[in-house]
């Protein structure tokens, strides 16, 4: 059974940093795209981050880029999502990912989600 398991999650004032982790079972996924979405109330899920394989390539949104870095362990089976400089836009549910398609955004396995609150 394949499960991907976020924590990290939590309350953070603006400016702040957070590090998201996602810890993979069921499977190896170290040949596989895995990424980081979120999902704002009154919102739909849009994507943040994806890493390749070998952690060489990486992939960001416009929004994220220059303030959050992807990373992934391989040995681990664990991805990272290191979150600083946090804005209030970016509250959500972040949700990791397994699988992804860059392209259509989707993703063939989803973790339960952690929330991150941006709030003075």
């Amino acid at each position: 059974q394949v499960q991907l398991v976020e924590s990290g999650g939590g309350l953070v004032q603006p400016g702040g940093s957070l590090r998201l982790s996602c810890a993979a079972s069921g499977r190896t996924f170290s040949s596989s795209v895995m990424g980081w979405f979120r999902q704002a109330p009154g919102k739909e899920r849009e994507f943040v981050a994806a890493i390749n394989w070998s952690g060489g390539r990486t992939y960001y949104a416009d929004s994220t880029k220059g303030r959050f870095t992807i990373s992934r362990d391989n040995v681990k089976n664990t991805v990272y999502l290191q979150m600083n400089s946090l804005k209030p836009e970016d509250t959500a549910v972040y949700y990791c990912a397994a699988d992804v398609n860059r392209i259509t955004k989707g993703a063939g396995y989803w973790g339960q989600g952690t929330q991150v609150t941006v709030s003075s």
